[in-house]
């Protein structure tokens, strides 16, 4: 049996928050008598929350770990529905169901988290053939408080700290990882990775899409209004984009005006819909101290031999194209393509004949 002190040193060895939830969970299945561990993550989209399983691990082997990303969010659960962890989610205190008698079976659910936070909430569920002593229970108590303190270091670490969301740095992180497809048979392909100079070699799923977001005439708002009104306006379009995607969106702040989204979905349409619905909101938003502020956004399909650099680039060009149709567009760097405005010499005879048509 791995040692507690072991599992501590796997804890805090790691530098992606996404892997903490399953360390943690084999941290508890070795040193704990459970049979199940369970670790609920509360999702929300459009104000909707339900409870999605990114965990599950039985100690007789076997289990999985979700992808947010890659869920139907229709099919989860709703909070309300599953009454005992929202209960324990509501008042941040231990749950326990019996079912069989005080000496029998049961479930007992913790908070995974200490505070009623926001973007991060979710249950801890231990189910064992008896209750948990004492000990056990503390135990459960000493791994808890190391993993939130892991995880908020690792929050802070994959933060832009003015906008409160993901980092450059993070972008490729989430790239190598969360778009990592383990299915047998996808298909492998080499990408280069210029920030270590070195090959990598990853597994690129259908159905990912990186979007950039750039806000229109920010270097004109910055000299009219100065610095911290400038400031201002990008934690404000930051608020907009947290309240605009699904919260298992990934979002990004790359520095200065420009933003990034990294989704999951399975179709086109639906991505444009999304940016589309937060371009409107951003313009239709009442920016006091400025007045009307407009963003251009564009997004591209991750393909299997793309870095996070070369599909940045990919998104970019679509940004630069609805820019150049006056602003306050959202573009599809794969349509664009398909109607010839990126590519060979034909392609930039028709973009310099009709920049402007979307």
């Amino acid at each position: 049996m791995t040692t507690f002190i072991e599992h501590i040193v796997k804890l805090t060895d790691h530098r992606d928050r996404d892997l903490l939830e399953l360390t943690l969970s084999k941290a508890l299945i070795d040193l704990l008598p459970v049979r199940r561990i369970v670790i609920a993550r509360v999702m929300r989209e459009d104000g909707v929350g339900r409870w999605l399983e990114v965990a599950r691990l039985d100690a007789q082997g076997g289990g999985r770990v979700i992808d947010p990303q890659r869920v139907d969010f229709q099919s989860l659960v709703m909070l309300e529905d599953a009454s005992d962890r929202y209960e324990c989610l509501t008042t941040r205190s231990r749950v326990e169901i019996a079912w069989a008698g005080p000496d029998g079976p049961r479930i007992t659910m913790l908070p995974l988290f200490s505070d009623s936070r926001s973007d991060d909430q979710g249950v801890l569920e231990l189910h064992s053939d008896a209750a948990l002593c004492p000990d056990d229970l503390t135990l459960v108590d000493y791994l808890r408080r190391i993993y939130r303190n892991m995880y908020s270091l690792l929050e802070y670490s994959d933060r832009d700290a003015l906008t409160g969301l993901l980092n450059r740095k993070s972008l490729d992180d989430a790239f190598y990882s969360a778009v990592l497809e383990d299915l047998d048979g996808a298909t492998v392909a080499p990408a280069a990775v210029e920030t270590t100079g070195h090959e990598r070699r990853h597994r690129v799923p259908v159905n990912y899409w990186l979007g950039s977001a750039c806000v229109d005439n920010y270097a004109l708002i910055n000299d009219k209004h100065g610095r911290a009104v400038a400031d201002e306006v990008l934690q404000l379009v930051a608020r907009i984009m947290s309240n605009t995607f699904r919260t298992y969106d990934r979002l990004y702040h790359f520095g200065g005006e420009d933003f990034g989204v990294l989704m999951h979905c399975p179709d086109e349409a639906l991505v444009l819909s999304a940016f589309d619905r937060f371009r409107a909101n951003v313009e239709k938003f009442n920016f006091a101290r400025v007045g009307r502020v407009t963003v251009s956004c564009g997004f591209t399909s991750v393909m299997a031999d793309d870095s996070p650099k070369t599909a940045m680039e990919k998104t970019q060009l679509a940004v630069d194209f609805a820019r150049r149709g006056g602003g306050n567009k959202a573009c599809s760097h794969l349509g664009l393509v398909q109607r010839g405005f990126f590519g060979g010499p034909s392609s930039r005879r028709k973009q310099g004949r009709d920049e402007v048509t979307l």
